[in-house]
């Protein structure tokens, strides 16, 4: 159903834009309702199966900010250091740095803050909705393998539609990169008690920090093929290492049963 709604939106998004002379707000307004999809089925899900008590329950996951400092620290600064690592890797193997985004630090954390509220539309169904129920099958490590799996193939239509940040670009290190993510968000998860806000701000940072060292190749137009950028593959090795670790160290349960109990100190 969340593959349905956002593609739709998107495809139809793509076709107004390519139809008509519509600039990016008319873009915007078929985009946007795509990326909350996550959100909005997973709250009609839950008000199927539980009614109002259990819609309340997802936004109780949100608005419980109570987790310990250290793990905001974690969710904001993550991706920063998986890229500076690759980096740093880059230099040893080739002798040359990798070129860096000209973005100052101070206006990547504004940015960061601002969209965390957004991030909602997604995390709500992600994190909040699927990743506890799939953990109770699969485990918490498995489950944040296979959601990224699927949180990856949600995006597809972004890569092969003109006009959006991914377009063009490798699919195939996007996919690795974003499973790996994804188990790094499940252990956030699992050591927050369930909360949203920390996944939330950790997605935001994703976004908005990925481009302190850019993977993108300019003008790819191939999207099924591996990417030729070494500073990706680096990134995308990095990011494997840490989930390898978080695997290892993962919370045994989805966190659905301490949602309501302060995170761990």
């Amino acid at each position: 159903m969340t593959f349905a709604v956002a593609w739709a939106f998107w495809i139809a998004g793509a076709s107004v834009a390519k139809g008509t002379s519509a600039g990016p707000g008319t873009r915007a307004l078929f985009f946007l309702p795509g990326t909350f999809a996550p959100a909005l089925v997973a709250i009609g899900l839950a008000a199927r199966a539980g009614g109002s008590a259990a819609v309340n329950a997802l936004f109780d996951r949100i608005f419980d900010a109570s987790a310990a400092a250290r793990w905001y620290v974690f969710a904001a600064g993550y991706m920063a250091a998986v890229k500076l690592v690759a980096a740093a890797v880059h230099r040893a193997l080739t002798g040359e740095w990798p070129a860096f985004g000209q973005t100052p630090f101070y206006l990547l954390l504004v940015a960061t803050a601002f969209s965390t509220p957004f991030q909602a539309g997604e995390e709500i169904g992600w994190r909040g909705f699927a990743l506890p129920r799939m953990a109770e099958r699969f485990g918490l490590g498995g489950a944040g393998v296979l959601l990224g799996v699927v949180w990856a193939f949600w995006h597809l239509p972004l890569f092969l539609l003109p006009g959006t940040d991914t377009t063009g670009q490798s699919f195939p290190v996007f996919l690795i990169s974003v499973t790996a993510l994804s188990v790094a968000m499940a252990w956030l998860f699992g050591n927050t008690g369930g909360r949203l806000l920390p996944v939330m701000l950790m997605h935001a940072a994703i976004n908005n920090t990925k481009d302190i060292v850019p993977s993108a190749v300019p003008g790819a137009s191939r999207a099924f093929t591996p990417s030729p950028s070494l500073i990706a593959w680096l990134s995308a090795t990095v990011l494997w290492t840490g989930a390898a670790y978080f695997l290892v160290k993962m919370p045994r349960d989805g966190g659905s049963d301490r949602a309501s109990r302060p995170a761990a100190g």
